[in-house]
């Protein structure tokens, strides 16, 4: 008789149940950002619990409802495990719901309810989190799919009690047999009238003790110490019956597998790049990293009985068919968070690509920032570059005419209700060539730089689109205004007055203001399609390595009177000890990589590996700053590997210097890149030449095209730089300025 071969990975799946496959999740720390607070932000996270983009989060609540920190690490106490949808705590929660098991107590209070736990009796990974909570003797187990989730409670002797909390103005609580269904309509903004998050909560056997009181119910079973009391939870935006059916995700599952399902889809996500090192920390550092980038914007579509996807409109209310994503701001998010995507995950941004335009039939604007409609919060009309990067990427949704209709028109136009969307100020800045600083719009240098950018985007993706000169043009004219703000007396950008002089006084280091978040040292740099043409305003190249030395060089100073105190994102600067680098925040994440347009190169290699090896940890106070929906994680993912996307729009990345010694990019294209550094340390920070495929490459960029067609690009790293190494011109980067087909 022939005998079946029995593989190595046959043979460990049926002892252990799974292949043995490498496992990225175990370098992952969800609790990463979790030490913050409203003075001082070291990322402002929750621990995590999802599948990838996954619609609904969980996450251990220690804070009170309604607290945007809603987990905080220096915290000792826990009172729900709480879904949520929270994008940042700034913009806060919606459609959320907690469940708390509180022994044989029965307490329903908020504070009453809370147990005290210790991080040594907690468990914390992507698709897992456990722990103990001392004053009840239980032990609380979860894991989520996409849409619902799983828990298993290891309870004490007697009736144990459970509380399920739907919030303020939580409603039509009921409970049956085993079940709880309810409504949340928790929210802080950003949605119609008729909102709301239908939850439905299955035990695993029929309730023996009940209570409903208003938004609050408490049921209870009775049990013997260490038995298991299970239950499984969904929700919907859209009906209770769909609620049923996103249970399904979760239900007659074994939870154990759940397990192991969340740490394969987990594993794609992160196995997208393999790193191959032998310094833990920073490997560490880069998969919680990765993990942070691909959480947000998450999934707000659901998918019916007939296996089509439908959602429910924050925008008007409907339930419609096709995709929809939310929570993100794109003035964080589009440096280099939805340019990471489009490399690495182009199928989930080709659904983001269609929600967007799903957003703007249903509302009439593109989000600038959604959780989950249209929300009154920061500058720029930077949809325009999330947009245009991913058409140019080669993302190309089903209808570039209504892509290109949305576009013009949210250039043209502001939201009647939410002026952060649109363009407010359009008016001024399409007859004057900037916002100016001295009627009612705040911020408005600010939003004339980014405006210029994003008319680029608009201009380049109307290249693509085979759009007409008359079209064209406008928009390349707009692209460059950011030169009316341009002040040749500091070569720096500044608020400028409608009759066109300079508004007075002038600090160079005042925050806010004319500028967002940041002050005319940080914003100058926001010419990402331009930095020649920025250059050549400061007078050539030595002034321009000049003024981008000297942020580093200008001590942590600062003017805060627009505020009247020192905001968070002043202080995260000044405790940094680099100057006036504010790396906490967007605004100047990509200044570092602008030597790549001199002939000093080296300073961007110098300043990236010092900005990863100090402002970033896998720890609780592991970022500088707001870690803003994957932003600043996907800079360090970017600078990690080499490369990084000074310019969205374009098909170019700026190189810095790689952190590890060995990296394999795995494509959907079913290609892969290898990026070999061999000699790389922390004392060799330098490149000193690049190889691709063998062949010298004397470029401070790499193209999308070469990154995606797979291959060998090897570093050589070394420990001083050579500053007398020739850099053509040839070999900068893409600058508007320099663009000889526009």
């Amino acid at each position: 008789m022939k005998r079946p071969i029995i593989s190595i990975c046959s043979l460990i799946i049926s002892i252990t149940g799974y292949c043995a496959v490498p496992d990225y999740t175990q370098y992952v720390n969800p609790l990463m950002g979790t030490q913050s607070s409203f003075e001082l932000s070291a990322g402002n996270t929750y621990p995590a619990i999802a599948r990838p983009w996954g619609m609904n989060f969980w996450t251990p609540q220690t804070g009170k409802n309604g607290d945007g920190w809603q987990y905080s690490y220096d915290a000792h106490t826990i009172c729900g495990f709480k879904q949520t949808h929270q994008p940042s705590p700034w913009i806060n929660d919606y459609g959320c719901f907690s469940i708390m098991p509180t022994g044989n107590k029965k307490v329903s209070d908020e504070d009453e309810r809370r147990s005290w736990f210790s991080h040594k009796g907690e468990e914390c990974n992507p698709q897992y989190y456990s722990v103990y909570l001392a004053d009840y003797d239980v032990k609380v187990e979860l894991t989520p799919t996409e849409r619902a989730a799983s828990f298993r409670f290891t309870v004490p002797d007697g009736m144990n009690y459970f509380v399920i909390d739907a919030y303020r103005n939580g409603k039509n609580i009921n409970i049956d047999n085993n079940r709880i269904t309810g409504i949340s309509t928790h929210n802080h903004g950003g949605v119609p009238d008729n909102f709301a998050n239908y939850f439905v909560v299955e035990f695993d056997r029929p309730i023996e003790y009940a209570e409903n009181m208003d938004s609050i119910a408490i049921v209870g079973f009775k049990t013997h110490r260490g038995e298991t009391v299970n239950a499984i939870a969904a929700s919907s935006f859209i009906s209770p019956d769909q609620a049923l059916l996103n249970l399904k995700e979760a239900k007659g599952k074994d939870f154990d597998n759940l397990v192991a399902e969340g740490r394969d889809a987990w594993n794609d996500v992160l196995g997208r790049v393999a790193i191959e090192d032998e310094n833990l920390d920073n490997k560490r550092k880069f998969y919680s990293c990765l993990y942070r980038s691909t959480l947000f914007p998450r999934k707000f579509y659901e998918i019916d009985s007939s296996g089509t996807p439908v959602h429910y409109s924050p925008y008007n209310g409907e339930v419609l068919n096709g995709y929809m994503y939310t929570d993100t701001g794109v003035w964080d998010t589009f440096r280099c968070l939805f340019p990471l995507l489009n490399l690495f995950y182009p199928s989930v941004s080709l659904e983001m690509q269609e929600g967007f335009l799903n957003a703007y039939r249903e509302s009439g604007f593109f989000p600038e920032w959604c959780s989950p409609g249209h929300r009154e919060c920061m500058v720029g009309n930077n949809s325009a570059s999330v947009l245009a990067d991913a058409w140019i990427k080669g993302i190309k949704v089903s209808d570039p005419g209504t892509l290109w209709k949305g576009l013009v028109h949210g250039a043209n136009n502001v939201h009647p209700q939410v002026k952060s969307t649109g363009r407010i100020g359009h008016e001024y800045y399409n007859t004057l060539g900037y916002v100016p600083y001295d009627v009612d719009i705040n911020e408005n240098a600010a939003r004339t730089l980014e405006y210029a950018y994003d008319d680029w985007c608009i201009y380049q993706l109307g290249k693509s689109l085979g759009k007409s000169e008359s079209e064209l043009e406008i928009y390349a004219r707009r692209a460059m205004n950011y030169q009316n703000l341009f002040d040749k007396e500091y070569s720096l950008m500044r608020g400028r007055n409608a009759d066109g002089s300079f508004a007075e006084p002038f600090s160079p280091l005042k925050w806010g203001d004319a500028f967002t978040e940041g002050n005319a040292w940080h914003y100058t740099w926001s010419v990402f399609h331009d930095p020649e043409g920025l250059k050549q305003l400061m007078g050539g190249e030595n002034r321009f390595v000049a003024m981008l030395d000297s942020v580093f060089s200008v001590p942590p100073v600062y003017d805060d009177s627009y505020y009247g105190f020192p905001i968070h994102e002043i202080r995260e600067m000044t405790v940094m000890n680099m100057g006036n680098y504010a790396h906490g925040n967007q605004p100047i994440q990509h200044m570092i990589y602008l030597y790549d347009w001199t002939d000093q190169p080296w300073k961007t290699q110098y300043h990236v590996r010092e900005v990863m090896d100090r402002m970033y940890s896998a720890t609780p106070d592991g970022y500088c700053g707001d870690e803003d929906n994957g932003q600043t994680s996907a800079w360090y993912v970017f600078s990690a590997l080499g490369f990084y996307p000074v310019t969205p729009a374009s098909d170019q990345y700026a190189l810095g210097s790689p952190l590890f010694r060995k990296a394999v990019l795995k494509f959907e294209n079913g290609r892969t890149l290898i990026l070999n550094a061999d000699n790389n340390t922390k004392d060799t920070p330098y490149v000193a030449g690049l190889m691709v495929n063998g062949t010298d490459y004397n470029r401070n960029y790499i193209t999308h095209g070469i990154i995606l067609d797979g291959g060998q690009i090897d570093f050589d790293m070394v420990s001083e730089p050579n500053m007398s190494k020739q850099i053509n011109k040839d070999s900068y980067p893409y600058s508007f300025s320099c663009d000889e087909n526009k």
